[in-house]
């Protein structure tokens, strides 16, 4: 998310407290019932701003809040990605974002044994959203986390 923002020259610290923030309540609220909309709650009463928690909240499509903004959009972009490559640099010799590289990721969105609970039509679609050529994304966001691989311990 923070990557993101350099790209855009947008606020680092916004784009990276709502890629931090977005899912902090779904251990707690796993189903679409719940899940943004407590956290959105949670996040209101502590007196979070209205940008933010619409940012989290556009961050799933069950919630029919469209995403608008920049913000919105990367998050969305980021969210399953994200995952899906850690998944995928976890099955490497040396299990690190090292070698990870474009194909292999898009090899893998084509198993759909392989980390089965990502939704690749999510992926497809954020970077669509974003106007940017998925492979291109991919390699943003594989770069974007080697830069913080020993936070990430990947």
């Amino acid at each position: 998310m923070r990557a993101h923002a350099r790209r855009l020259s947008a606020d680092e610290d916004a784009f990276g407290l709502v890629g931090l923030l977005h899912d902090f309540d779904y251990e707690k609220y796993p189903s679409l019932d719940d899940h943004p909309f407590r956290g959105s709650e949670i996040l209101e009463a502590q007196g979070y701003p209205e940008w933010f928690r619409r940012a989290i909240l556009s961050h799933g499509d069950h919630t029919g809040v469209p995403r608008v903004t920049d913000l919105e959009k990367c998050l969305f972009a980021c969210d399953e990605l994200c995952g899906f490559i850690t998944a995928c640099a976890l099955i490497t010799p040396t299990k690190s974002l090292a070698a990870l590289e474009v194909p292999s990721v898009r090899k893998r969105m084509k198993d759909k044994a392989f980390a089965r609970s990502v939704n690749r039509d999510d992926i497809v679609k954020g970077a669509a959203d974003l106007g940017i050529d998925l492979d291109e994304h991919i390699a943003f966001v594989i770069g974007a986390m080697r830069g913080i691989a020993a936070e990430l311990s990947l």
